[in-house]
């Protein structure tokens, strides 16, 4: 039986999934593969079309993104499963900053989280989580609570923002009371409340070791 208890706090070591950061999208309400497809309609720019890989590690897909594109990140891959309650995507390649509107992903009542961090970008980029149900925008913050790229607190739905802020400061994490905190610290600390908030986990054995169902976002 699959195990639930992994978390989410093993996602702020570093390199936690593969170089360049993560970018990980757990939703409830609709199936692996309509995730997939909604994400796929997401990309910027040329439609894209969803080429499937087969069942393949990390490692494979990051070696069929080079072998096709010439370097990884000129390509975006998803691998994608179950676990518990939820599914799940994880991206490979150069998925940064090629996302636009995602709120459509979570129309039809679905209810989808996105958390991102662009490790590897010199600015440098906080990591930040949003979460979506039926096309709206429930709640949203930078997991380094430092005020910047348009963060400041919890935003999104007032009730739900309220409950998860009263959540971070029952934890002691709030932008005035971390300044000392080493922002990895403060990224696994604020990874935990979103745990405790609504209840995600992803399973990090299967994700790092183990094959998963596989796609290429082809340009067509």
């Amino acid at each position: 039986m699959t195990s639930t208890t992994d978390g989410m706090t093993w996602l702020a070591a570093p390199q936690s999934i593969a170089f360049g950061g993560y970018s990980v999208v757990l939703a409830r309400g609709l199936d692996a593969e309509e995730l997939v497809a909604r994400l796929n309609a997401a990309v910027y720019g040329r439609k894209r079309t969803v080429h499937p890989l087969g069942g393949l590690t990390g490692e494979e897909v990051l070696t069929e993104l080079e072998d096709t594109y010439g370097d990884v990140f000129d390509g975006i891959a998803l691998r994608y499963g179950q676990h518990g309650d939820f599914v799940f995507a994880v991206m490979y390649g150069g998925w940064q900053g090629e996302f636009d509107d995602r709120l459509p992903v979570s129309r039809g009542d679905a209810h989808v989280h996105f958390v991102e961090f662009e490790e590897e970008n010199g600015k440098p980029v906080p990591p930040f989580f949003e979460y979506h149900h039926d096309g709206r925008r429930m709640c949203a913050f930078n997991l380094h609570l430092d005020g910047s790229w348009g963060y400041t607190g919890v935003d999104g739905d007032p009730a739900v923002a309220a409950r998860v802020q009263g959540l971070l400061a029952a934890a002691g994490l709030s932008e005035e009371s971390v300044e000392t905190v080493e922002d990895r610290d403060l990224h696994r600390a604020c990874l935990a409340v979103l745990e405790q908030a609504f209840g995600l986990s992803l399973p990090r054995a299967r994700i790092l070791d183990e094959p998963l169902a596989a796609v290429v976002l082809d340009l067509t």
